[in-house]
């Protein structure tokens, strides 16, 4: 088969390997809080033409419930993983003419819209974090769980990888990204053996660097908190994939496309993520008028009104049934200014 240059193109699918099967896309991935998510969009999007954006498309279980429930919205799908879009492809077929599939970046949202010929939004979705794709796929190296190489890069077609960071990163950057991404405790020491080991020989797989993070962890800390590589393997993939920085761009080109009436809706899995997503929101709730002004200034006034009173969770039974909905918070908000 000729090579392809588009890396979201339908490839020649292998119908033994089932790896196109739309139904495939659904039993790999459940949607987390999908129920409440529609909900908290349909009063934007119901009986009338509306346009989401699906910042975080992923193996599109948010977009496909959107589409049924609302069937005069289109779907703007936007991921970086060339894979989970060619899922996500096969699994929105029957939403031709609906559904817009992008390959880049989510802070990249302003040029994306501008290329789609969308001047305003009603509604944007961010699914925040791994997804189970690229979990279950373990030769992207993102599970702490199966030696596999030190990838862990959302897009494959290029950039750095975690063996790269480790291999290359000095001490002082290795404990910032610990500290900082991970929330690890013991950053210093581990970043220490890793300075050390990488001297003796470069990483190139997962199982040597979990074996060094397990020996660096006192035997009274590996006994709680779950496994002592999660954190490592947490900070490693935000720095490769520059998740945070993204993140931190990309929310506020979303409440800047917003239509009044139009929400945004996130979900985040650690509290990073969420302290992000809880400032943004936040500041554009408020008023910009000095305080020691009796009049709101025009063009300062609050643009978003809060739809969550604080983050909201999964319940037992969804947490229970779908692991990844154990650490979701859920955040909304409606934008209620003029856009200028």
């Amino acid at each position: 088969m000729p090579e392809n240059p588009d890396p979201t193109a339908e490839p020649e699918w292998d119908s033994a390997a089932g790896k196109s099967d739309p139904e495939t896309a659904r039993q790999r991935h459940l949607p987390v809080l999908l129920e409440r998510t529609v909900e908290l969009f349909e009063p934007a999007l119901r009986d009338r033409r509306a346009t989401v954006l699906d910042a975080t498309l992923g193996m599109g279980g948010h977009a496909e419930a959107l589409l049924r429930a609302f069937p005069d919205v289109t779907v703007i799908g936007v991921d970086r993983d060339p894979e989970a879009l060619r899922l996500a492809r096969r699994r929105l077929a029957d939403f031709e003419g609906r559904v817009r599939l992008v390959h880049g970046v989510d802070d990249q949202l302003d040029e994306i819209l501008d290329e789609q010929g969308v001047t305003g939004i009603d509604g944007a979705l961010f699914d925040l974090g791994v997804s189970s794709l690229q979990l279950d796929e373990s030769e992207r190296g993102f599970s702490y769980a199966r030696d596999a190489p030190l990838d862990m890069r959302m897009d494959s077609t290029g950039g750095r990888t975690a063996a790269d960071v480790l291999n290359t990163y000095s001490r002082a950057e290795l404990i910032r990204i610990l500290r900082e991404y991970g929330e690890e405790k013991f950053a210093a020491r581990i970043a220490s053996e890793i300075v050390r080991a990488r001297d003796r020989e470069p990483f190139v797989t997962s199982e040597r660097l979990v074996r060094l993070i397990y020996d660096s962890v006192p035997a009274a800390s590996r006994r709680t908190g779950g496994h002592p590589a999660k954190r490592t393997f947490q900070a490693l993939r935000i720095e490769v994939n520059g998740e945070l920085e993204v993140l931190r761009r990309a929310l506020p080109q979303a409440i800047d496309a917003l239509n009044p009436g139009g929400r945004a809706v996130v979900l985040s899995y650690h509290s990073l993520e969420d302290r992000t997503v809880k400032r943004t929101f936040s500041e554009r709730s408020k008023s910009r008028t000095p305080v020691d002004l009796p009049v709101e200034l025009p063009g300062h006034g609050p643009q978003l009104r809060l739809l969550t009173r604080g983050a909201e969770f999964a319940d037992e039974s969804e947490a229970a049934a779908n692991p990844r909905a154990s650490s979701v918070r859920l955040r909304a908000a409606e934008r209620i200014e003029e856009r200028r």
